[in-house]
């Protein structure tokens, strides 16, 4: 029987239901930034209570990912992805049909289950559909859906909720999901595990070195991007000083150059890993720190677009750092991955609101670089110290 490694058509079009999936369910885990006003009252909550439907996500994600890669076992990952696409679809309708804000939390504590679950299990299922010189490519595929999604889940759900109301938001973002579904069921071929996934393995890369390096490095640059961008928009409003429609303007030139970096980094990243992270973590420090110092929508311009290009190329040079420092164990690494990116992006996020409320926004961003900045340097220690011990052997 033909797979789809044998047919290069289907092949391609299964990795870009996987593009699809991801990028429902982070424009579904955003969409509530564009519709608090409008969710709020309707359900009887204050806006900041509100803000819990963000945070939910981001918190069940980090426990869910190690959690479903344990209890996995032998199931074969086709099975898996059905089954976090249906719950996709079900999050959204618990969303959309919410009577009270415990029902909408409900909701968004299953997406919470997905976001774990897409990010652990979707990108070394991806790369196991196509052949080993097309894994790359599949690999950043399938987390461009994730760049396209971070962009377009706040102007989506604004829009489409004051036109026709928040709940429609949340039903169409269920319908795309069980088009999706019904498409993945048509092209995923099986793809069982080598062996399932044990809580040593949990525990593995923390024994590793390039593992070791790779965590700490991610978690400085995960904290640093979002105590900066988590206020990029009143860094564009206030410092920038630009009106709402260039600044919707400037987050669709971030997002846009966004992609454009998930796939030049995956080419990069195919030369030198270790490199190319040095090179994309020290342009964010770069821009970061002398952001506050530009001005009017040059400036502006100019931040998003390097801004965006270098983040654009982090999450598929993660994902890549990791499946090479923990071969042995490919699932196991994702799921710590995702575990401390949530976390951080959650510490990020808290650290950068303090300090906003003590020194302003330009603040943040100067915390953000430093941050970043020291991510750089953990990378370029860690090349120096292997050409060191190379040069020893």
């Amino acid at each position: 029987m033909l797979n789809n490694k044998d047919k290069p058509a289907s092949m391609w079009l299964a990795i870009f239901s996987l593009t699809a999936a991801c990028f429902v369910m982070v424009t579904t885990e955003f969409l509530p930034i564009g519709l608090l006003t409008n969710i709020a009252p309707s359900l009887g909550v204050s806006t900041g209570k509100a803000g819990l439907m963000v945070t939910m996500p981001g918190i069940v994600a980090a426990v869910a990912a190690p959690v479903l890669s344990l209890a996995s076992g032998r199931l074969d990952r086709r099975l898996l992805m059905f089954g976090l696409s249906a719950l996709l679809i079900i999050s959204n309708l618990v969303s959309a049909l919410a009577v009270n804000f415990s029902m909408m939390l409900l909701g968004r504590f299953l997406l919470g289950i997905c976001v774990g679950g897409f990010w652990s299990f979707a990108a070394n299922y991806g790369r196991n559909l196509v052949p080993e010189a097309s894994q790359g490519r599949a690999i950043a595929l399938i987390l461009s859906g994730i760049s396209v999604g971070a962009v377009c889940g706040v102007p989506a759900g604004a829009l489409i909720g004051d036109l026709f109301g928040w709940r429609t938001a949340f039903f169409g973002s269920a319908a795309l999901a069980a088009i999706i579904l019904l498409t993945q069921i048509r092209l995923l071929t099986p793809v069982p595990p080598t062996r399932p996934v044990t809580p040593r393995d949990l525990l593995l890369p923390f024994s590793l070195p390039m593992a070791r390096i790779g965590l700490i490095a991610i978690v400085l640059l995960f904290i640093g991007h979002f105590a900066a961008y988590t206020y990029l928009r009143p860094l564009l409003q206030q410092v920038f000083i630009l009106s709402p429609s260039v600044i919707s303007l400037q987050l669709l030139i971030y997002g846009a150059i966004g992609l454009l970096g998930t796939f030049l980094g995956e080419r990069l990243a195919a030369h030198s890993l270790r490199a190319t992270f040095i090179l994309i973590t020290a342009m964010l420090a770069s821009i970061l720190i002398v952001s506050p110092f530009l001005s009017g929508i040059p400036g502006a311009t100019l931040m998003v677009l390097v801004w965006g290009l270098a983040f654009g190329a982090v999450p598929v040079c993660a994902a890549n750092w990791m499946f090479a420092a923990v071969p042995q164990a490919p699932e196991a690494g994702q799921a710590l991955l995702v575990c401390v990116i949530q976390v951080a992006l959650a510490s990020g996020s808290l650290l950068g609101g303090e300090v906003v409320d003590w020194q302003g926004v330009s603040s943040a961003m100067l915390l953000g670089g430093a941050l970043t900045l020291s991510a750089t340097l953990v990378f370029s220690w860690s090349w120096r110290s292997s050409r060191i011990c190379a040069k020893q052997s």
